[in-house]
């Protein structure tokens, strides 16, 4: 699943061209696009959380008729593309990562608990009964080089965890060659597309160029993005 940057490239010059805005060269393009990627990206996570506004602008959704729920879920896929299992070494150390997510203990999710509340779990045969001494937790280790500690009745588990890794998005680039001193765009070579939901790539044009309206000191060009950007959401329903 990736968005064409060739396509993203062409509506933001169709946009920026429009009643003689600007021309954003190649070399531009790639930076805003780079920053733009990493915008989008990094605020995945503050909506997910409830901390961020997520209405139309922001998130945008097949159906208007939205709950809560479904903006959760949606953004929970749009993660999902960039989310792996791998395991966490030694069962304490977690591999490189941008973010971790759920932690695993054989393919069981772990829940955390701070290590005081650990320490003091009550692993009385109540508990142990009723399965919450058995259950495993986990909590940030306080040891250098290890990252976090799975208990289980009372005991410290190190095989068979695995954790959620959360990766960047890699960076894009419109790869081109010149032609009569014209760039023309080249699928070969160094292309790389985005590498977000397809339901990006609206979002994507309007964040180029609100970024390029401000970098190329042409503040017409991010002032008129909005509506020109609704015309094309307009068109693709139509």
């Amino acid at each position: 699943m990736a968005i064409s940057i060739d396509t993203v490239y062409q509506r933001v010059l169709a946009l920026a061209n429009k009643e003689q805005r600007g021309y954003i060269t190649p070399q531009e393009f790639n930076l805003l696009a780079n920053q733009a990627q990493l915008e989008i990206f990094d605020a995945y996570f503050y909506k997910v959380s409830g901390n961020a506004r997520t209405d139309a602008d922001t998130v945008p959704f097949p159906e208007s008729n939205t709950t809560a729920g479904d903006i959760k879920n949606f953004l929970k896929e749009k993660l999902a593309i960039h989310t792996t299992i791998a395991a966490v070494t030694g069962g304490t150390t977690y591999p490189d990562n941008y973010m971790i997510g759920k932690i695993f203990q054989n393919g069981r999710e772990v829940r955390r608990m701070d290590r005081n509340s650990l320490e003091n779990l009550d692993l009385s045969d109540r508990h142990t009964q009723s399965g919450v001494g058995q259950r495993p937790y986990y909590s940030d280790a306080n040891i250098s080089g290890e990252d976090i500690h799975i208990f289980a009745a009372g005991e410290q588990v190190t095989s068979g965890v695995t954790c959620e890794v959360i990766t960047k998005p890699a960076p894009v680039e419109w790869d081109y060659v010149v032609v009569n001193e014209k760039a023309l765009f080249n699928s070969g070579g160094n292309t790389v597309h985005f590498d977000l939901h397809d339901s990006e790539e609206i979002p994507l044009v309007y964040k180029i160029c609100e970024l390029g309206g401000i970098v190329i000191n042409k503040p017409g060009l991010s002032q008129a993005v909005g509506q020109l950007s609704a015309n094309i959401l307009t068109e693709q329903k139509q």
